[in-house]
């Protein structure tokens, strides 16, 4: 059984259907909601296979399905899968802990070209299980595949923790950059987002 995750544990109640209905707000005032999808479209080849790890609303995996990949996303939360799989058809959303990742349990077995994990999700996985939850997004990547990974610098997993995370999951660090849009990765930057490659 898992931990619960910092989602469930450092949250009011509530707090999930207060996130659906944010995003779906956001995306009514048509706020520009796809810049991680347009970063990852443009790190892979097209009709890429990807993993939208902790995928929430769906956004991020809309976004790239429209741009003609296939995406499975996956969250712990089932408000959030729900969300997603009413407002982006077309991607299969799974409800699943991240820490247990087990795909091919699922009835998805074929590896993925890249897997993105935003919106935090590093840092609302449950204490301790970073290491875990990145070594099981990992296996479930080609080699030669990546993972980019994307949160706040000041919200309890410091940068060189996900580095030294990233070696153990064997994974290599390729870039990191400050926005979703590239800006450059200053030491002091409130953002970081890593782009990581499962060596071949």
């Amino acid at each position: 059984m898992a931990k619960p995750t910092r989602w469930v544990t450092d949250t009011k109640p509530g707090h999930s259907q207060w996130y659906v209905d944010r995003f779906r707000r956001l995306a009514a005032e048509g706020a520009d909601l796809a810049g991680e999808a347009r970063l990852v479209d443009a790190l892979v080849p097209p009709a890429s296979r990807i993993l939208d790890a902790g995928c929430g609303t769906g956004r991020v995996a809309g976004a790239l399905a429209a741009r003609g990949h296939t995406l499975v996303g996956v969250d712990a939360d089932p408000t959030l899968v729900e969300a997603a799989r009413a407002d982006h058809p077309g991607p299969r959303f799974l409800v699943a802990d991240l820490a247990e990742l087990d795909l091919p349990g699922q009835d998805e077995p074929e590896p993925f070209d890249a897997a993105v994990v935003a919106g935090n999700v590093m840092t609302f996985v449950a204490p301790g299980t970073e290491p875990v939850v990145l070594a099981r997004i990992a296996a479930h990547v080609r080699p030669d595949g990546l993972v980019v990974v994307g949160f706040g610098t000041d919200r309890g997993y410091p940068v060189a923790e996900l580095d030294a995370d990233a070696v153990a999951a064997g994974l290599r660090l390729e870039h990191r950059f400050a926005t979703w849009d590239l800006r450059p990765w200053r030491d002091d930057a409130e953002f970081a987002v890593t782009v990581l490659r499962r060596p071949a």
